[in-house]
């Protein structure tokens, strides 16, 4: 069966990289994260002091991008892909609150941005991809086969990300919680560059009172739809 290009786009805490890995494992699919690197990025910049809560030296960050090597490789053992800067895993670290209260103002920085769909859009040539971000159907993948846009409440998915922070050992209150996601909603959907938008062809799904499965198999009979009609052109 011929291959399709499926993009995610959506707010933070929508549950897409979840949902795009599932999507990914059940076709056989390669699964990009594509929140995963604008947070390497903002890793870097804050290992090198180019942003911090009170500051932020675009200009620095600009001159250093040659020097940022992304790539993602597959642990068997967890079942997906982890991010690694420079040949580093650094999967753990960003995936911290620190990190999420910067990544939206990293993500505004266009040259950051043209860097980082060029190797999207590379990583997506010969199709059987699923990706999910921000601006995927908008930007990266215009010609997706299928288009998806996730969103939910503000309290569910301050909820949702409170719950992913404490399991993961994290101390944190709900209130920051609900600040971050709601500051980078705002960020996401009012930068100048590639801001996040339904993109006209997408299928919006609020997944505030569904089930992980409820939404899997909602989503899988669009993909297999999807599908059909790709093998049958």
């Amino acid at each position: 069966m011929k291959k399709i290009t499926i993009a995610i786009d959506g707010f933070s805490s929508t549950g897409k990289s979840t949902l795009a890995k599932q999507i990914a494992k059940e076709l056989g699919y390669i699964y990009v994260d594509t929140g995963a690197m604008y947070r390497a990025v903002s890793y870097f910049a804050m290992q090198h002091n180019f942003i911090s809560e009170t500051h932020l030296d675009a200009e620095g960050l600009i001159k250093n991008l040659s020097n940022i090597s992304l790539q993602f490789h597959f642990n068997e053992t967890l079942g997906f892909a982890e991010m690694f800067l420079n040949n580093e895993n650094i999967e753990q670290a960003i995936r911290t609150i620190e990190v999420s209260r910067l990544v939206s103002k990293i993500a505004e920085i266009s040259e950051v941005r043209a860097k980082l769909v060029e190797q999207q859009q590379k990583m997506g040539q010969n199709n059987g991809i699923v990706m999910d971000g921000r601006d995927i159907g908008t930007v990266v993948f215009p010609n997706a086969d299928l288009k998806l846009f996730m969103t939910a409440s503000s309290q569910t998915k301050a909820q949702r990300r409170f719950d992913e922070l404490l399991e993961k050992g994290q101390q944190v209150t709900f209130e920051e919680v609900l600040q971050n996601v709601q500051e980078r909603d705002y960020i996401d959907t009012h930068r100048e560059d590639s801001p996040l938008v339904k993109a006209e062809d997408a299928i919006e799904i609020d997944n505030s009172d569904l089930t992980k499965k409820e939404q899997f198999e909602l989503v899988m009979e669009l993909v297999n739809e999807k599908l059909e009609e790709s093998s049958e052109k």
